[in-house]
C-alpha cells in the first residue's frame, strides 16, 4: 500500500463518524441532536466532502446515493422537499446537472446557503462546450471544501475555525493527487483516449491526455439520444485502429452505442478504464480520484 493510499484510508477512517448518516433521513436521533449544521447535498460526492469538512457536527443527507439514479432525471420526493426545508446549507452540483435540487430550493418556504459546485469552480465551459462534471477537477473540489467551511461557521460560528482546518486537511490530500497528476502529466501527455461520455474529461485534461472522441458521439450517449451511423463508424475506427491507447466508459451508463464500442475495444485489445458518476461503495472522495488515476496509470504509462 502506497504512503499515498495510507494516508486516504486514515482520512477516511476519520470522517467515518460523520459520513455514518450520509443518506437522507438515515441519522440516528442521537446523532441529528448533536450536529450543529444541517447538510443536504444533492449527491453523495458532495455530502462525502461536506461531512469530511464538517465532522461531527455537522449533519449530512445526500439524495443520490446509488448508481442507479440519474441525477439528470432523478424525482424529488416528499421526503426530500423535508430535508430541504429544514436545511442550513445545501450543496447542488449546478450547470444543469442537479435541476431538481434548484427546484427543491425555490420550493423551500427556508432560506438555506446554497453552494453551487459549478459556480464555485469557476469552470464554465470544456473546449467550448459546457462540462458539469467538475468533481474530477480536483481544484474544483478543493474551492467547494473552502466554500462548506465559509457556510458552515457562518452558521455555527463557534466552530468556525474547525471547519477551516477540516478544508485545510483535506486540501492536503488534493494536493497530493494534484501532484501526482502533474508526474503522471510527464509519461502521457499527448496520449489519445476515447471516451462514452465527457465525465472525466477535466482529469483527463490534468494529465494532458487529448480525447479523440467525436464530439456527436459522446453527447449523444450522454443525453441518451441516437448516434449516427458516420459518427459511430468514426468512433469505433478509434479503436480498431488502434488510434487511442484507452477508452474510458462510464460504468452507470448502459446502451447499445456505449456496448459497441466497448465490444470494439475488447476485440482490438485497447484497455477499458471504468468510471463513475457517484461514489463506489465504502470509498472517500480522495481515495476515489486516486483509484482513478490508478487505473489510468496502469492503462497509458508505457510499461
Amino acid at each position: 500500500m502506497s504512503g499515498l493510499v495510507r494516508q486516504l484510508c486514515l482520512m477516511a477512517a476519520a470522517a467515518t463518524c460523520a459520513l455514518a448518516t450520509t443518506g437522507c433521513g438515515d441519522a440516528s436521533s442521537a446523532r441529528a441532536n448533536s450536529a450543529s449544521v444541517t447538510v443536504v447535498a444533492s449527491t453523495d460526492v458532495w455530502g462525502d466532502i461536506a461531512a469530511t469538512v464538517g465532522g461531527r457536527r455537522v449533519n449530512v443527507s445526500s439524495l443520490v446515493t446509488s448508481p442507479d439514479q440519474d441525477p439528470h432525471t432523478y424525482t424529488a420526493s416528499a421526503r426530500d422537499e423535508l430535508a430541504v426545508s429544514k436545511a442550513d446549507v445545501v450543496v447542488q452540483n449546478g450547470g444543469g446537472y442537479d435541476d431538481f435540487m434548484r427546484q427543491l430550493v425555490a420550493a423551500a418556504k427556508a432560506d438555506p446557503t446554497v453552494i453551487d459546485a459549478v459556480d464555485v469552480s469557476g469552470l464554465t465551459a470544456h473546449g467550448g462546450e459546457p462540462n458539469e462534471h467538475v468533481w474530477y477537477d480536483l481544484h474544483a473540489a478543493e474551492k467547494v471544501a473552502r466554500a462548506m467551511a465559509a457556510a458552515f461557521g457562518k452558521v455555527d460560528p463557534t466552530h468556525a475555525a474547525d471547519y477551516a482546518s477540516n478544508a485545510r486537511s483535506f486540501d492536503s490530500v488534493i494536493d497530493r493527487l494534484i501532484r501526482r497528476e502533474s508526474v503522471l502529466k510527464r509519461q502521457v501527455e499527448g496520449v489519445g483516449v476515447a471516451v462514452t461520455e465527457p465525465v472525466p474529461l477535466y482529469m483527463l485534461d490534468a494529465i494532458g491526455v487529448a480525447d479523440e472522441t467525436p464530439v456527436a458521439f459522446s453527447r449523444a450517449v450522454e443525453e441518451g439520444g441516437d448516434v449516427s451511423v458516420a459518427t459511430l463508424d468514426t468512433t469505433l475506427g478509434l479503436l480498431t485502429g488502434h488510434r487511442v491507447a484507452a477508452l474510458v466508459v462510464n460504468e452507470q451508463t448502459a446502451d447499445p452505442f456505449t456496448e459497441r464500442v466497448k465490444a470494439a475495444a475488447t476485440a482490438a485489445g485497447v484497455p477499458i478504464v471504468g468510471v463513475t458518476e457517484t461514489l463506489p461503495d465504502d470509498v472517500h472522495y480522495p481515495a476515489w480520484m486516486a483509484r482513478n488515476l490508478d487505473h489510468l496509470d496502469t492503462a497509458l504509462s508505457p510499461r
